[in-house]
């Protein structure tokens, strides 16, 4: 395993870690009335952080959920043609988020958008959702790539 995908999957549960420290101070300081300002604002983020890297780390490794009840009850040659599709269909829909989110991106660009408490700047998140969907799509393109050549 590289030390990038290493360093990617430690960012991505020191982020959880921090979305579980934050909510689960946020609900002690609700029940004692002292509540932590601009908590959501900080989960929204760690779980953008941990969401986006699990993705595109999940899409690296190859571990995303399968349902194999179908796939496992059909020839070598049967799912060797249904990973083609499910590389190519993901491939897809990660370009189609990517689209998406590149768009608001460029949109809101110059609204210099941050969140009403924190001031959490929404924009160097939305690069970062972005960077990892451009990795996660360019892993399947590499994949779907090598087996086409297979």
């Amino acid at each position: 395993m590289s030390r990038s995908l290493k360093a990617a999957i430690w960012l991505g549960g020191i982020a959880l870690l921090a979305a579980t420290a934050i909510d689960t101070l946020a609900v002690i300081g609700r029940h004692l009335g002292i509540p932590v300002t601009g908590s959501i604002e900080l989960m929204q983020a760690a779980v953008l952080v941990s969401g986006a890297l699990g993705l595109t780390i999940a899409t690296i490794v190859q571990s995303h959920a399968r349902v194999r009840l179908f796939v496992d009850r059909l020839s070598p040659a049967g799912q060797a043609i249904a990973d083609k599709v499910s590389d190519t269909l993901s491939l897809i829909f990660f370009l189609a988020l990517l689209i998406g989110s590149a768009w608001i991106s460029m949109d809101l660009w110059d609204a210099h958008e941050k969140s009403e408490i924190l001031g959490v700047p929404w924009r160097l998140l939305r690069l970062f959702a972005n960077a990892c969907l451009i990795v996660a799509a360019a892993s399947l393109a590499v994949r779907i790539a090598r087996k086409v050549q297979s």
